[in-house]
C-alpha cells in the first residue's frame, strides 16, 4: 500500500452507464425512471439546470475544499418540469387531494352551530376552506418554505440537519423540536391510511345502506393488502400513479363544477368577509370549527418533504394547476350542494355523484386512497432512514426495492404502522370519528417547521427582523388558531398522534443521548491509534504478520478499533495489509463525490496502516465495500489491493448500565434494549457474510 499521507478527491463524479455528459456530447442509453420515484437527483456541482460543472473552489485552512453553499447545490431534473409534476400528484398530493372525500362532511355534521345550512354558515366555511389553503399551502409551503432546503432535500429533518450542521445559536432546542416534529409523522402516517381508505369505502352507505356493515371488514382488508405487498416495491405499477391522479382530480372538478353553474353564488365565499362574518356569528363554536376545517390542508407538509424528489418547481406547478383548482371547485361543489339540499350534508362528497356513477366513484376513491396511503407510508420509510443515518435511532433492517433511488422498504416500520392504522380503523369505526384524532400531528408539524424555517431565515440568511415577524404572525397565528382548536379533542381521539409523537421522539432522545456517553467512554476504551501501532515494534515475542488484507470499521481515525486490538491480544498477529474505515454520517441527503472520501496513512515503518473516512448522507446506503472499490480505483488506494480477498472484522458491542448518573436508570434499559434489537452492522454496512470476523467487546453506559 502506497497512497500518499493524505488525499481528497476534488473531481466531480465520473460518468456511469446511464449518465452523459453535456459537455462532451456523449449518450448513453436511457435509463427508465417510474412517476412515483426520484426523477431527479441532488448533485454537488455548480450551473444550471442539466449542465455539469466543477468550478474552482476555495480550499480551507487544513487544505481541504471548502464546502460549497447550501443554496448553491440543489436538485437536476432528469426529465422536463411536466413530467416530474405528473410524478408529484401520485406522490405528493395524494392525502391532501384526497380530503375532499371526508372534510366538509365532517365540518358539517360535528359543528352544525357553526357551519348552519345558510348563506353565512355555508359561505363562511369555503372562505375558511379557500384562505387556509391560500395561506399554509400556497403562500407558506409553495411561496416561501420551499426556498429553505438542505442542499436540495426538504422537510422538517432537513431543516433540524441544516440548523444542526450550520451551528445556529439554540440548535440544540431547534433541533429537538425537529426530532418532535419527526416524530408527529408518524402519528399522521398511521391516521392518514386509515381515514383516507374508510372514507373512500363509506360511499357503499350511500350506494346502498344495507352495506353499511362492510365498510370496516372492506378497509381492513384493502389496508393489510396494502402493506403486504410493501415489500415488493411499487416500481411496478408507480407509473399509473400521477395518470390516476390526474384522473381523480380531473373528475372531483367536473363534479364540483356542475353544483357551482347551478348555484354561482357560492363563489361569494372566496371573500375574507364571509370568513369574518362566520367568525361574528357564533365566536365559540367557529373557532371550534377550525379542528375539522384544518381537514383540508393534511398533507401539505408532503409539498416540502418530497422535495428532494421532485424540485420545487415541478411542486409548485401541479399544485397551481391541477390540485388546487381541482380540490377548491370540489369543495364549492359540496357546499352549493349542501345548501341547496340540507340532507346531503351526510356524505355531501358523494351525493354529487349521480346515483348511476356511485360504485364507479366508490372504486375510484379507493385507488385514490391507496395512492394517497402508499405515499405516507413511502415517507414513513424515508424519515425512519434519516432518523438512523443521523443518530436518532438504531441501525434498522432496510432493504431497497429498486435500483433507482427513493425505493426503500423498512419491515419494523411497516408492520408497526399496519398494526397503528388495524386498531384505528377497528376503534373507531368511522371516518367521520376518526377525523377527531386527525389534526393535532398535522398543525403541531406546521407550527415546529414554521418556527424552524424562522430561525434558518434569520440565522442563515439574515433576513430583517421585521419581515420574519411580518411572516410569522401571518403563519402561527392560523397554525397555532388550528393548533388549539383541535386540542379541545384531546379526549375523543387527538391523544393518539401527541403519544406516538412523545413515545418516538423519546426514543429518539433516548439514543442520541445514550449513543453520545457509549461513544465517549468506548473512546476512552480503545485508546490512540497511533500508540497502540508504535507500541506494537516492542511487543515480546514479536508480532507475526500473515498474508492478506484485514479490513477494520471504527467510529474515527484516531482511536482503535476494538477488534484490532483483540485480534492483536488474542492471536498475537496481524495481517500484512491492514485498512481501517470510518463512515462519518453527514446531515446532508447526499454527499458530494468530491468528498466523499478521505485517505491517511498512520503509523510508521512497517507498522503503517490506511485509515479511509467514508462519509454518507442521510439518503444513502452506506455500502462499505462498494465505496472501497471506488477508492482503489480512483488511486486513494493500492491498486494491487486485493479487496475481493479481504477479511472485514466488526465489534459487537455489548452495552451494560453502569452506576454513573448520566442518564435515569429506565433510560438506559430502554437504550440498551434498542440497541440489542438494532439491525446487523453486516447488513447496515453491505459486508460480505463468508468473510466478515466479529469480535467481542463490552461498553459501559
Amino acid at each position: 500500500m502506497s497512497p500518499p499521507a493524505r488525499r481528497v478527491v476534488d473531481e466531480p463524479a465520473p460518468k456511469t452507464d446511464s449518465e452523459s455528459d453535456p459537455q462532451s456530447g456523449g449518450s448513453a442509453p436511457a435509463k427508465r425512471r417510474t412517476f412515483n420515484e426520484s426523477a431527479h437527483k441532488v448533485p454537488y456541482w455548480h450551473g444550471n439546470y442539466g449542465v455539469r460543472q466543477a468550478p474552482a473552489q476555495a480550499m480551507d485552512g487544513d487544505g481541504h475544499l471548502a464546502p460549497r453553499s447550501d443554496q448553491d447545490t440543489d436538485v437536476v431534473a432528469h426529465a422536463g418540469r411536466a413530467v416530474l409534476a405528473l410524478g408529484a400528484l401520485g406522490v405528493v398530493y395524494g392525502d391532501i387531494g384526497t380530503s375532499p372525500l371526508y372534510a366538509e362532511q365532517t365540518i358539517f355534521l360535528d359543528h352544525p352551530h357553526a357551519a348552519t345550512i345558510n348563506p353565512v354558515g355555508v359561505y363562511g366555511m369555503v372562505s375558511l376552506i379557500f384562505w387556509a389553503l391560500t395561506i399554509v399551502v400556497s403562500i407558506k409551503y409553495a411561496g416561501f418554505i420551499m426556498r429553505a432546503h438542505n442542499r436540495g432535500d426538504g422537510g422538517i429533518m432537513a431543516l433540524a440537519a441544516l440548523l444542526q450542521r450550520k451551528r445556529v445559536a439554540k440548535a440544540a432546542a431547534l433541533v429537538t423540536l425537529g426530532i418532535f416534529g419527526a416524530a408527529l409523522f408518524f402519528g399522521d402516517g398511521m391516521i392518514t391510511p386509515a381515514i383516507s381508505v374508510l372514507s373512500a369505502i363509506e360511499g357503499l352507505k350511500v350506494v346502498d345502506p344495507a352495506l353499511s356493515h362492510l365498510v370496516v371488514p372492506i378497509s381492513v382488508a384493502i389496508l393489510l393488502v396494502l402493506f403486504g405487498v410493501q415489500r415488493f416495491g411499487t416500481g411496478a405499477v408507480g407509473w399509473l400513479f400521477g395518470p390516476i391522479m390526474v384522473f381523480w382530480f380531473a373528475v372531483i372538478a367536473v363534479l364540483g363544477l356542475s353544483q357551482v353553474i347551478k348555484h354561482p353564488g357560492v363563489l361569494q365565499g372566496l371573500s375574507p368577509s364571509w370568513g369574518v362574518r362566520f367568525f361574528f356569528g357564533h365566536p365559540g363554536a367557529s373557532f371550534l370549527a377550525l379542528g375539522s376545517v384544518v381537514l383540508v390542508v393534511t398533507g401539505a407538509e408532503a409539498l416540502y418533504a418530497d422535495r428532494g424528489h421532485f424540485g420545487p418547481g415541478p411542486i409548485r406547478m401541479a399544485w397551481f394547476t391541477i390540485v388546487l383548482p381541482g380540490v377548491l371547485l370540489s369543495y364549492l361543489g359540496q357546499a352549493a350542494l349542501v345548501l341547496s339540499d340540507p340532507a346531503t350534508k351526510a356524505n355531501p362528497f358523494y351525493y354529487l355523484v349521480p346515483s348511476w356513477g356511485r360504485v364507479a366513484m366508490v372504486f375510484l376513491a379507493a385507488i385514490a386512497t391507496v395512492i394517497a396511503s402508499q405515499a405516507v407510508i413511502s415517507g414513513s420509510y424515508s424519515v425512519a432512514r434519516q432518523a438512523v443515518q443521523m443518530g436518532l435511532l438504531p441501525r434498522l433492517n432496510i432493504l431497497h426495492t429498486s435500483k433507482l433511488e427513493g425505493q426503500i422498504y423498512v419491515p419494523a416500520i411497516n408492520w408497526t404502522l399496519c398494526v397503528g392504522v388495524v386498531a384505528l380503523v377497528f376503534g373507531f369505526q368511522a371516518s367521520e370519528k376518526l377525523a377527531n384524532a386527525y389534526g393535532v400531528a398535522v398543525t403541531g408539524t406546521f407550527v415546529l417547521n414554521t418556527v424552524l424555517f424562522l430561525a434558518v431565515a434569520r440565522a442563515l440568511w439574515r433576513t430583517p427582523t421585521w419581515k420574519l415577524a411580518a411572516l410569522g404572525t401571518l403563519f402561527l397565528t392560523v397554525e397555532v388558531a388550528f393548533f388549539a382548536a383541535n386540542l379541545v379533542k384531546i379526549f375523543h381521539g387527538a391523544w393518539f398522534p401527541i403519544a406516538v409523537g412523545l413515545v418516538i421522539s423519546g426514543l429518539m432522545m433516548t439514543w442520541r443521548r445514550g449513543r453520545n456517553i457509549v461513544t465517549r467512554n468506548r473512546t476512552k476504551q480503545e485508546g490512540p491509534l497511533d500508540e497502540f501501532l508504535d507500541g506494537l515494534r516492542s511487543v515480546k515475542p514479536p508480532i507475526v504478520r500473515v498474508p492478506g488484507v484485514a479490513i477494520f470499521l471504527s467510529p474515527g481515525r484516531e482511536t482503535t478499533p476494538l477488534a484490532l486490538r483483540a485480534e492483536v491480544d488474542h492471536t498475537h498477529a496481524l495481517h500484512e495489509k491492514v485498512v481501517i474505515v470510518s463512515v462519518a454520517e453527514l446531515t446532508v441527503p447526499q454527499v458530494d463525490e468530491a468528498h466523499r472520501f478521505e485517505v491517511n496513512m498512520i503509523g510508521h515503518g512497517l507498522w503503517k496502516v490506511a485509515h479511509v473516512t467514508a462519509r454518507f448522507g442521510y439518503q444513502e446506503k452506506q455500502d462499505v465495500p462498494a465505496a472501497l472499490s471506488l477508492a482503489r480505483k480512483r488511486g486513494l488506494l493500492d491498486r494491487n489491493l486485493d479487496l475481493e480477498g479481504a477479511s472485514y472484522f466488526i465489534s459487537r458491542i455489548t452495552i451494560s448500565p453502569c452506576d454513573v448518573p448520566e442518564m435515569r436508570r429506565w433510560r438506559k434499559k430502554l437504550f440498551v434494549a434498542m440497541a440489542r434489537n438494532a439491525a446487523s452492522p453486516i447488513d447496515h454496512f453491505g459486508l460480505p457474510t463468508e468473510r466478515t470476523v466479529i469480535m467481542g467487546a463490552q461498553v459501559t453506559v
